[in-house]
């Protein structure tokens, strides 16, 4: 492998991480956000840091023959608990129990990184290799000891992580079980990698050579599981982003019934301040929500009970369920009453209204879902035709108004 093929997927990780950073900016007491951008930073810096001319030059200037080795060695177990940790606080849990198990992968891992160190500066290693190390200081008292401990530690996360992913799949369904079954795909490439390297390392120790096993076959399934698992950790999260953006695109193609239908009324008030059409649609969501309840607002006065009852008692005895029913019941009672406010201009039953006559019934539009029922009913349901035909009409004004 030349340094591009390092390189490509460190810029890859750094290009989703630079995305990321604003977010991680407005929630940094997110654990979970932390942990996924700790994750793209660290499996960034691993393959930038694993390229042959990285190595060299780490080598060069810091004048530390082959310092490269225990650098890299410490990132690949900082992103092994790093995986681990982003595991553990994706699952969830008792925020105490979440925290606990961080810490010990965190602690166990950051002892090992350490061990690292010390074995390196206790080891000899004067001749600078840039791919093959491990082959090269199988034998070589501390840094055999180095290049086992790594090689553990990167087997453990490995096996940890598919047994973590493996039992959280069979517990979901969907996108979530996808992606970890996709990232226990990819984690298990640690198994055939570690047994690779390990493989040229103890045929070193027997006399024997399987160095390109270590040098060519490891570092391309090292590569392969890295890519594999990353598709794991986005695909979830890619499918949960376009599909709340389908559910909040859906709501607000839902809404526009009911919106159109108040439109004559609030436009008799003070109007909304628009938002531009390139705005995120969970703010054009909100503003028609705003719009319909500033309409609602606006009809009080002409809400009538009994219009609302019958048209109730209608959709029960035509087989609608209660919470169907009473959307269409409601949804009865705002056209009629938008017919009638339309044929009271000047207002006067919102003048009697305010000199101590009965109280109005209101629509149950507590919850987005209620509206999105009442808008549903406004354009499909038979009972509010019948009952939009025997109100009085709208002014052909507003009618083209609506319509539009």
């Amino acid at each position: 492998m030349d340094g591009s093929s390092y390189y490509i997927p460190a810029v890859a990780m750094a290009v989703v991480l630079a995305v990321k950073t604003p977010a991680l900016l407005r929630g940094w007491r997110d654990p979970l956000l932390r942990s996924v951008c700790a994750l793209l930073t660290l499996a960034s810096l691993v393959f930038c840091f694993a390229a042959p001319p990285t190595i060299a030059e780490v080598n060069r200037v810091t004048g530390i023959t082959n310092v490269s080795a225990p650098l890299v060695y410490v990132l690949l177990c900082a992103l092994s608990a790093s995986c681990l940790v982003l595991i553990i606080n994706w699952r969830g849990g008792p925020p105490e129990v979440t925290r606990r198990l961080s810490r010990r992968w965190i602690a166990g891992y950051g002892a090992v990184s350490v061990a690292i160190v010390v074995l390196f500066a206790l080891g000899d290693a004067p001749v600078e290799r840039l791919r093959d190390l491990d082959t090269y200081y199988a034998n070589t008292p501390f840094i055999r000891e180095m290049i086992v401990l790594y090689l553990a530690a990167f087997s453990v996360a490995g096996v940890a992580t598919v047994v973590m992913c493996w039992r959280w799949a069979l517990q979901v369904r969907g996108w979530l079980r996808a992606g970890l079954l996709i990232i226990a795909l990819g984690f298990l490439s640690n198994v055939p990698y570690s047994a690779a390297k390990f493989a040229a390392v103890v045929a070193r120790w027997n006399g024997g050579n399987l160095d390109d096993l270590s040098t060519y076959v490891a570092p391309v399934l090292a590569s392969a599981g890295a890519q594999i698992s990353a598709v794991g950790f986005a695909l979830p999260l890619a499918c949960q982003r376009i599909g709340d953006s389908w559910t909040t695109w859906s709501t607000y193609r839902r809404l526009d019934p009911l919106w159109r239908e108040l439109r004559p009324v609030a436009d008799q008030g003070e109007r909304a301040v628009r938002i531009a059409w390139w705005s995120p649609v969970q703010l054009r969501v909100t503003q028609r929500e705003s719009d319909i309840h500033d309409g609602m607002l606006h009809l009080h006065p002409y809400f009538d009970s009994e219009v609302r009852a019958r048209a109730y008692d209608a959709a029960v005895a035509s087989g609608s369920a209660p919470d169907h029913a009473r959307a269409e019941a409601d949804a009865a009672m705002v056209t009629v009453a938008v017919r009638a406010r339309a044929a009271d201009p000047e207002g006067r039953i919102i003048s009697s209204a305010g000199t101590g006559a009965a109280p109005t019934p209101t629509p149950s539009t507590d919850r987005p879902r209620d509206l999105v029922r009442l808008s549903l009913a406004l354009s499909q349901s038979p009972v509010v035709a019948a009952a939009r035909e025997h109100a009085a009409p709208l002014p052909e004004s507003d009618f083209h108004e609506r319509t539009r």
